[in-house]
């Protein structure tokens, strides 16, 4: 309002006022829950008041840059929007508008010239002022939505390879793990552990005692074998993959003592855990699914050896 006035720009000064009035009004209707109308009063004053002062003073000042930075800001609050649940905002539809008004008053402009013709000595300072303000926006605003997608990509793709219960990877993952070392199988150990008796802990404590069970497992597992890539395989099994085999048995001697001798406390009660665990080296001339077999019937030796071993 000041620098309209230095500038006996009065009409300007006079827009000032409602201008002023409606950013009052605009928090009235967020506290009303009106968010219908209040954007629709935004878009609408916003690009009313760009243009009346692309009108008024020139596009010399810059104040029709901030038609650009008005249509991201359409586009996330179509988002919002739904995230909300609310109904669209048409941001298409506004896109639109604003652009097709941007056109027309830049044309006028071009065509009859600025109503205030003043000394532009002040000009340059607000086309500048006005563009940092813009593309500051710009970027900041891009760079904040694109590491939100990177971070939602990042879930969505845990969200697919992941086990919920037990935070270990799923089948989908593993079979996946599996055709990407193939062609190098050989240096490989794949491994199946299975917790010994699950059934009767599910039957004698409850089915959240078995999670529990299984969650235990799942971190006894995540600890003993780092750099290895472990995986719910169904129920209570677990599919371990070993791109370095030279440890790989050691490991899973050692993955094996220490889950036999941490019992799980649930609810007052102590539920002592084993597994047995089934592993082999890969082969070349081997598909995956024989060595999966190969793993699950040396599992099945075990299983017939009297449990809580390790059966290379």
């Amino acid at each position: 309002m000041i620098f309209f006035y230095k500038l006996e720009a009065d009409f300007l000064v006079y827009f000032s006022v409602p201008t002023l009035c409606v950013y009052i009004f605009n928090y009235f209707l967020i506290y009303k829950d009106k968010l219908g109308f209040f954007l629709w009063l935004v878009y609408a004053w916003i690009t009313l008041y760009m243009g009346v002062t692309t009108v008024c003073l020139g596009e010399s000042y810059g104040f029709h840059l901030y038609c650009f930075s008005m249509i991201p800001v359409i586009y996330a609050v179509e988002y919002l929007a739904f995230k909300m649940g609310r109904k669209s905002a048409r941001p298409m539809l506004i896109s639109i508008c604003v652009a097709a008004f941007y056109f027309i008053i830049i044309g006028y402009v071009k065509i009859h010239g600025p109503v205030y013709n003043r000394d532009n000595r002040y000009s340059f300072l607000f086309l500048i002022s006005n563009s940092l303000i813009v593309f500051s926006f710009l970027v900041i605003y891009i760079n904040t939505q694109v590491r939100s997608i990177i971070n939602s990509e990042i879930r969505l793709t845990d969200m697919a390879h992941k086990d919920r219960l037990t935070n270990l990877y799923n089948r989908h993952f593993m079979l996946e793990r599996l055709e990407e070392v193939s062609s190098v199988k050989d240096t490989a150990v794949l491994a199946m552990a299975d917790i010994d008796d699950f059934k009767k802990i599910n039957d004698q404590y409850g089915h959240n005692a078995g999670d529990e069970v299984l969650k235990a497992v799942s971190e006894k597992m995540t600890s003993a074998c780092k750099n290895c890539d472990i995986s719910r395989w169904g129920g209570e099994e677990f599919l371990i993959l070993f791109c370095d085999s030279d440890e790989a048995a050691d490991i899973l001697e050692k993955m094996r003592t220490d889950i036999s001798s941490s019992p799980v406390e649930f609810e007052g009660q102590v539920i002592n855990i084993t597994v047995t665990v089934g592993m082999a080296r890969g082969k070349k001339d081997q598909s995956i699914d024989e060595w999966i077999q190969e793993v699950d019937n040396k599992l099945y030796i075990g299983k017939n050896s009297g449990k809580n071993c390790v059966i290379v």
